[in-house]
């Protein structure tokens, strides 16, 4: 049997982020004048930063707002994130079951361990900024049996790496989206990934 590695998106899926993000959002606006709807923005989390950065600033300026921002979200963005619901309980599972759990997200890596190193989720890899199809080099280089998402997004993903996406409804994108772009299983939110793990893992191994 091969050995079980759970791949796992973070923002909306491990995390809820969305009060720390709108926090650093307000604050470059704060920075640089150029206003930023916050609340819109943490509506459609997933997307690399570039592609929100790039709706408010103009294309010269892009890069420098995604610099300002990074340098901004430490302090703004870490405390206010909280476990998403059944994210402790998902990775413990994996753990429970001899398994590894890796997440692979659009955030830089070094911002996404803040996250994790702050709410002590013991998370064994990490790969960051990477977005979509491009996330399926590191699940197929770290040997993933399959991806959790809460975007359509990871769900291409887990088909561009060849291995089941579980949905979880909890981002920007509904059931019916999750499974119309490849999801095998959607759940409404972690809270379900404990006892659906073992069906999930004997489908994978099917694949």
């Amino acid at each position: 049997m091969p050995a079980l590695m759970v791949g796992f998106d973070l923002d909306m899926t491990l995390v809820d982020s969305r009060p720390g993000i709108a926090a650093a959002y307000r604050a470059l606006t704060a920075q640089t004048g150029v206003y930023v709807d916050a609340d819109a923005a943490v509506s459609r989390l997933g997307p690399p930063l570039r592609t929100e950065i790039g709706r408010w600033f103009p294309p010269e300026r892009v890069e420098e707002a995604v610099t300002a921002y990074r340098e901004l979200y430490p302090a703004y963005a870490i405390t206010p994130t909280l476990p998403m619901p059944g994210a402790e309980a998902a990775i413990d599972a994996v753990h429970a079951r001899g398994g590894r759990v890796m997440v692979v997200t659009s955030k830089i890596g070094r911002l996404a361990k803040l996250h994790l190193d702050h709410l002590g989720l013991a998370v064994d890899e990490l790969a960051g900024d990477l977005f979509a199809a491009e996330k399926a080099t590191a699940l197929r280089e770290h040997g993933a049996t399959l991806y959790v998402g809460d975007h359509v997004a990871d769900m291409a993903a887990a088909q561009a790496a060849g291995i089941p996406g579980v949905g979880v409804a909890t981002g920007p994108c509904s059931p019916a989206e999750l499974s119309a772009t490849g999801a095998y299983l959607v759940l409404d939110d972690l809270t379900g990934f404990p006892a659906a793990l073992d069906r999930i893992i004997g489908l994978a191994w099917e694949q």
